[in-house]
């Protein structure tokens, strides 16, 4: 069942299918309501609606995976004409069309500035509608929101009807049975440097040993031993020592000489000793680690807005031009960074942060920076 608000002509209706609010957006354009006036919020976890964005917030122009899926939901892309990719925290990825999401993405601080809640709030739902209609999204819903006159407000609300919105108050009181409690949370999500170490393979050494020969020579002096017979003449008389030789007898000799004998004896004559030596050293490392910081915005943001008509208005600018200023000034006043430093130490090295990233002019919007730090330093 839609809602109206009819202070702010707002109608509003949660479908189960986005089949079901493209019908009834096709319906309300034949009833005279410009598309521009309706907005459209869904959820898109696991890419179920396809890549319907280009990066510039128009359909792409590619056409891959869209043909079909517009024809699905009624010849045409309809609703999704227009769609762009919206990131907030407790949610995932969104896809968003119509005011809601000039809402939502303004200033590029949909997710800072109070998210969805804060987006259907400004879209003039009130706070506990807002509750079920974001936990609706959240759970897969695609929520419709319709801005009339009061003329045609409840014409609006029975299309809707019409066309499958459900009764919200009625899925809330289912929700609250099941333990749903309205509360969102933002997971809060630090890195940490874990330094290990492990052991790698270096220089490798690798030991031959193998046999060679070379020519060696020694001297030896050898002995010889050689039988020479020898006759000479002889004219003397007979000694008895003759005659007493003088019988048959023979006389041997036997001839000598010496060879050399070569042997060999091994020694031990060096050592090669193979070792490794450990040496130890201190290496540090160093990383960057990331945080989740969370910014709650709320009574500053409110503050800021009612700041806004006394310091900025004069200058030509609406307000958009100067809360991202003061966003960065509040989560810089938040950074662990920062914390423990004051305005003027700090300013510095805010400056080079500002202008490394092409946010605008610093002396257009310092002091909006400075504005967004000192309400969240309590010296605003």
């Amino acid at each position: 069942m839609s809602n109206t608000m009819t202070a702010n002509r707002t109608v509003v209706g949660l479908f189960d299918t986005m089949e079901e609010a493209n019908q009834a957006s096709t319906e309300l354009e034949r009833e005279g309501i410009s598309r521009s006036d309706i907005s459209v919020i869904t959820q898109n976890e696991s890419n179920k609606y396809g890549d319907y964005t280009s990066g510039t917030g128009e359909v792409g122009k590619t056409g891959t995976g869209r043909a079909g899926t517009g024809a699905a939901i009624g010849g045409g892309l309809g609703l999704l004409a227009g769609l762009t990719a919206i990131a907030i925290p407790g949610f995932g990825p969104l896809l968003a069309a119509g005011p809601i999401a000039a809402v939502l993405t303004g200033a590029g601080v949909g997710a800072a500035a109070g998210g969805l809640l804060g987006g259907l709030s400004d879209a003039g739902i009130s706070d506990e509608d807002a509750r079920y209609y974001a936990e609706g999204v959240r759970r897969g819903g695609v929520l419709l929101t319709v801005r009339t006159d009061e003329r045609r407000a409840e014409r609006v609300s029975d299309i809707l009807d019409n066309n499958g919105a459900r009764d919200i108050d009625e899925k809330g009181r289912e929700w609250n049975k099941s333990g749903w409690s309205g509360e969102q949370s933002i997971p809060v999500v630090e890195e940490t440097l874990n330094v290990g170490k492990r052991e790698r393979a270096g220089r490798a050494v690798r030991i031959y040993s193998h046999v060679t020969e070379r020519p060696v020579e020694e001297q030896v002096n050898l002995r010889e031993e050689h039988i020479h017979v020898e006759r000479r003449p002889v004219d003397r008389a007979a000694t008895q020592a003759d005659f007493e030789a003088f019988r048959e007898g023979s006389i041997e000799l036997t001839e000598s000489r010496e060879e050399a004998v070569v042997s060999k004896q091994a020694r031990v004559v060096e050592e090669v000793l193979v070792g490794k030596d450990v040496d130890q050293r201190t290496e540090t490392v160093r990383d960057t680690v990331r945080r989740t910081e969370v910014t709650v915005e709320g009574d500053y943001d409110k503050q800021y807005r009612a700041d806004y008509q006394q310091r900025y208005s004069s200058g030509g600018r609406d307000y958009s031009y100067y809360q991202p200023a003061y966003q960065q000034g509040s989560a810089w006043a938040n950074d662990p960074n920062y914390r423990q430093r004051d305005w003027n130490s700090v300013e510095p090295d805010l400056r080079r942060n500002w202008e490394s990233g092409s946010h605008g002019k610093w002396e257009e919007l310092k002091d909006a920076v400075r504005h967004g730090w000192d309400n969240v330093r309590g010296r605003s």
